[in-house]
């Protein structure tokens, strides 16, 4: 909150606590029981059905739903958390309308998919409000696994390992653990705290001891780790931010837009948290969405997203570009920033409109600029560095099978490897399958 009293135009309370409230609000209230046994009598309950398929989890989408229709929300829970273990805050946050719900054969028919989404969290919720955790430890292996990240990736997998009767050591650099789903997060997906309720309820499978402060490199070392552990799986996640390598770009104001989302995150009070008048969010991502949107909803009076390409090439999903628009905010894109202006602080920025030639994307020469206050860039984040031993492919870490990496002992999942989308989802399938192949070959060692 540094550039509140120094920044022109950056400042906190731009809306009253009630209107703040309202704005963060939960952004698509759960289903009522009736409500959900009606939205599951549209499942066709489909023989091999495609929705399981387009699912990273592979949840059997038909059963839960089956479920549900049966009145038995919490047995239809289990289901989904045999295969995701954070199934209610995938509920909230994953790209159904891109995954399972654009592959539902009611989407073919009728235009207007099954709310799988919504359903699930429906049966999570149910689940949860209980206090019920419907799994129990193994007998205890007397292998002991580091887990070094504790996002989606890390959870899944310490969960899982808990469950074969490992005992887990789950680290991580923040302060509170839960990574992208309690920091990276836009608020109103995930009120009331849901990321740290999900991952209380998820500790009570035991097992699982957790250690903040932890960051790989500094305070602790790979092989270290290798030595004092029997396994070690590495769900670090991404904490470097690409730069905009342009001039300006190190004047006030202008910040990494996941810092923003984080920082929003962890405020007990909205109205005191900052934000621009006028707010340019560079980039066409579900970050960069966040950003726009939740500095509309703290106020902010003309929010403009910019992204280099065109729009049918932007990352984020069409549902959340949408609720941009609908939110308020301008979406521009075929443009590209060339320069951050201002005295000391931010007061405009420079961009230049591109076209794909023969060599990539190009500038056209034609240039415009936007008044700005408060700049965020969203264009992408990158792993930090590669632990020592380990091979970097694409930037990330290189794995094979279920996250097996090159040195023998270590796997890796989720962000922070090649290969994968960077979705919620996908990680809690990478870290469920490395945990699965660390008990296999475990178990197998002891065999031996």
């Amino acid at each position: 909150m540094a550039n509140a009293p120094t920044t022109p135009g950056i400042a906190p309370a731009r809306l009253d606590p009630q209107t703040l409230a309202a704005h963060f609000a939960d952004l698509e209230p759960p289903f009522g029981p009736h409500e959900a046994v009606v939205a599951a009598d549209r499942c066709y309950f489909c023989y091999d059905a495609p929705c399981v398929t387009a699912c990273p989890t592979e949840i059997d989408i038909p059963l839960f739903i089956r479920q549900i229709q049966a009145g038995q929300p919490e047995a239809a829970a289990r289901t989904i958390l045999d295969q995701n273990i954070l199934g209610g805050m995938c509920a909230r946050v994953c790209p159904t309308e891109t995954l399972c719900e654009e592959a539902c054969v009611r989407e073919f028919a009728e235009g207007k998919p099954v709310e799988i989404g919504r359903l699930q969290r429906h049966a999570t919720d149910a689940l949860m409000a209980r206090g019920i955790h419907p799994y129990v430890r193994a007998a205890p292996t007397g292998r002991r696994i580091a887990v070094v990240g504790a996002g989606p990736a890390g959870l899944a997998c310490a969960h899982r390992l808990a469950m074969r009767g490992h005992d887990v050591v789950l680290m991580d650099a923040r302060p509170r653990i839960g990574g992208l789903n309690e920091y990276g997060i836009a608020a109103y997906k995930t009120p009331d705290d849901f990321a740290q309720a999900e991952i209380d309820w998820l500790m009570k499978i035991g097992g699982i001891e957790t250690r903040t402060g932890v960051r790989l490199g500094e305070t602790v070392t790979l092989e270290d780790l290798r030595a004092q552990h029997d396994a070690v799986f590495l769900g670090i996640g991404l904490a470097g931010v690409n730069g905009l390598g342009v001039p300006g770009e190190d004047l006030e104001g202008v910040r990494d837009a996941i810092d923003f989302i984080a920082e929003l995150r962890q405020a007990e009070d909205l109205a005191r948290l900052p934000v621009g008048r006028h707010v340019v969010v560079i980039g066409g991502g579900m970050t960069a969405v966040d950003a726009a949107v939740q500095s509309k909803l703290l106020g902010a009076e003309v929010v403009t997203m910019v992204y280099r390409r065109g729009r049918a090439r932007m990352s984020a999903s069409q549902h959340e570009i949408d609720h941009a628009a609908t939110a308020g905010v301008r979406i521009i894109t075929d443009a590209q920033p060339v320069a951050v202006h201002g005295n000391g602080a931010a007061q405009e920025v420079e961009f230049a409109y591109t076209h794909d030639g023969e060599a990539g994307l190009e500038l056209t020469g034609e240039t415009f600029r936007l008044r700005a206050d408060q700049v965020f860039k969203a264009i992408g984040q990158k792993l930090a560095g590669v632990p020592e031993g380990l091979t970097r492919a694409h930037g990330k870490i290189a794995v094979a099978g279920a996250g097996r990496t090159e040195l023998e002992g270590v796997w890796a999942g989720g962000d922070c490897t090649a290969g994968g989308d960077d979705l919620t989802v996908t990680a809690v399938a990478e870290g469920r399958d490395a945990a699965e192949d660390i008990h296999a070959a475990l178990t197998a060692r002891a065999a031996a």
